[in-house]
């Protein structure tokens, strides 16, 4: 058993496609697994940290800000994907793949572009709500496509459509830990209301800004943060706590490893709305406030909190209205105890399990099918 899984970029892509080798692993111990990733990028450093090897791509993406700098990488960018596509033609050509798998980021399309133009079969497996253009245009060539939403037929073909969910880490989705293991790994007070607030692998700006804009908030309602910050605003996060003289109720992290811990211990979540953070959430059935990230491609997002606001599973802010009414959001739901009921039990409903062994049953019919 040999294959590719190819894509990245942030957590929300390599968190599940590092779930999907675990799975291949647990089916075929001696599976041979190689990773195709982005030079530069999270996978990079993550999948090796996995236990799987990784080749870089000098594959980017379109700069949509028009900057200087980014105008001369706009320009270079034809060529990368140039240079890309002959890397994975050798790529592929040397390891012979029984299949090729894309869970999205900026590798995953010249990847299995080529994948499929060279005759190899192709898996997709598309997080959001709403298909990016990429996925799209390699649904095309690819024997199936794994989802994790309902509808997705507007845009994919109806045939090759397999709703598997999306695959989580096993810590989160077999979560066994308490709300008191959770705390004391912390350092919260055991019986004091929690908050957690996490920007996605990569931190979010805004939502660190509205924090730190309001770090008086959490002392006068007697509620503990738990914060993940991300790297760019680490430093700045904990001096303004240092400032501010709220260290007993404010934890700063850069990034927190057990998120098992931090999910337990806390009664609601403030998160970006990024499908795999929102997979998690649903598994763990925590009140949410969604504040959507403004940038990224068609505003998925957006749609993917918007999913769960509609079957009264979260609270959404935009990004532009979170510094004046994010907070705001959350003490309405931590002032209504009835509410947060209704929040968990609908976001529960919306929990998929085992998402990561459904999507390689597809993997295995395809190679038990395959004639080439």
């Amino acid at each position: 058993m040999k294959i590719i899984i190819s894509g990245g970029g942030s957590g929300g892509h390599i968190f599940p496609a590092v779930a999907i080798a675990n799975a291949v692993k647990a089916r075929w111990n001696d599976a041979d697994i190689l990773f195709v990733g982005a030079e530069g990028r999270m996978e990079m450093e993550k999948v090796p940290a996995a236990g799987y090897r990784i080749v870089g791509l000098p594959i980017a993406g379109l700069q949509r800000k028009l900057t200087p700098a980014n105008i001369v990488k706009n320009l270079q960018l034809p060529f990368r994907i140039m240079k890309s596509r002959s890397m994975v033609k050798r790529i592929i050509s040397d390891f012979a793949p029984d299949i090729v798998v894309g869970v999205g980021g900026f590798a995953s399309e010249p990847t299995l572009k080529t994948a499929a133009s060279m005759g190899y079969k192709t898996l997709l497996q598309e997080q959001n709500s709403y298909a990016g253009l990429t996925n799209k245009m390699l649904a095309r060539k690819a024997e199936k496509i794994c989802v994790a939403y309902d509808g997705m037929e507007r845009f994919f073909p109806k045939e090759k459509i397999v709703f598997t969910g999306n695959p989580v880490r096993a810590d989160i989705e077999q979560m066994t830990v308490t709300s008191v293991e959770g705390r004391q790994h912390f350092g919260l007070d055991l019986e004091g209301r929690v908050l957690l607030s996490v920007g996605g692998s990569l931190g979010a700006r805004s939502i660190n800004e509205m924090i730190i804009n309001h770090l008086h908030f959490f002392r006068e309602n007697k509620i503990q943060l738990l914060w993940q910050t991300g790297r760019w605003m680490y430093n700045e996060a904990v001096a303004a706590v240092e400032k501010a003289q709220v260290g007993q109720w404010v934890k700063v992290h850069q990034f927190i490893q057990r998120m098992d811990m931090a999910y337990a211990a806390a009664d609601i979540v403030v998160s970006r709305a990024g499908a795999i953070a929102i997979s998690e959430l649903c598994l763990v059935g925590k009140p949410v406030v969604l504040i959507p990230s403004p940038n990224v491609a068609e505003d998925h997002q957006t749609k993917n909190a918007l999913a769960l606001v509609d079957r009264g599973a979260a609270m959404m802010v935009k990004d532009v209205d979170c510094n004046s009414q994010g907070l705001a959001a959350v003490k309405d739901i931590f002032d209504a105890p009835e509410r947060q009921a209704s929040m968990r039990a609908a976001i529960s409903k919306m929990a998929v399990r085992g998402a990561a062994d459904k999507i390689v049953d597809q993997i295995e019919k395809l190679i038990k099918t395959d004639t080439k």
